[in-house]
């Protein structure tokens, strides 16, 4: 069955004038014409013409997928390159949060420590406080009796002695006398030291 020009180059994916080409370098005897005068390609002469464009085609066909390929490969180890680089930066980025929060975790537990730390010596001070605050209440009575007594003592005998009555010094330090024991106490009842 014999097939145009066009038909073939149709079939093999290629432009008319290839075909035209390779037809016209056949021997006289393989090329032949239609009634109209088209050439007309016979299975003979297709096979050549088949033969011919074939290898004109897979050279460049290799060549292309070749540099296809390596263009491909080029691409994909640029981007290999990249996806490592990124890949170390995040590792780079993920270690610095892990010492981040294990710092903040290493702080938080010393506060906490510090925390109980305070909350079982306010504790402690509160025992302290309420074990003496029984005993030392009558302890407290006769200081303030006692106190009292001496300053009274003190006005009496200014009082008494009619030659020198109490100057404006002797009744502030009186004072004084009586507010530093008081306070003397309050100190020694806080700190647990007599």
């Amino acid at each position: 069955m014999s097939k145009t020009v066009k038909e073939l180059a149709e079939e093999l994916g290629v432009s008319k004038q290839t075909i035209q080409y390779h037809y016209q370098r056949l021997p006289a005897s393989n090329r032949q014409k239609d009634k109209q005068g088209r050439n007309v390609i016979s299975p003979y002469s297709e096979r050549l013409i088949r033969d011919k464009v074939a290898k004109a085609l897979s050279p460049s066909n290799h060549q292309k997928d070749r540099q296809t390929a390596s263009n491909s490969d080029k691409k994909n180890d640029d981007l290999i390159a990249s996806m490592k680089g990124e890949i170390a930066y995040l590792r780079v980025d993920r270690d610095k949060q892990f010492a981040a929060k294990d710092q903040q975790i290493e702080k938080l537990q010393k506060l906490l420590d510090q925390s109980q730390q305070l909350q079982l010596m306010a504790e402690q001070k509160l025992k302290q406080l309420e074990k003496p605050k029984n005993e030392s209440e009558s302890d407290s009575e006769a200081k303030d009796e006692q106190t009292n007594a001496q300053t009274s003592e003190v006005f009496k005998t200014a009082e008494s002695s009619p030659k020198h009555p109490l100057t404006f010094w002797q009744r502030l330090l009186a004072l004084e006398i009586t507010n530093d024991l008081y306070s003397v106490e309050v100190i020694s009842l806080i700190t647990g030291v007599p």
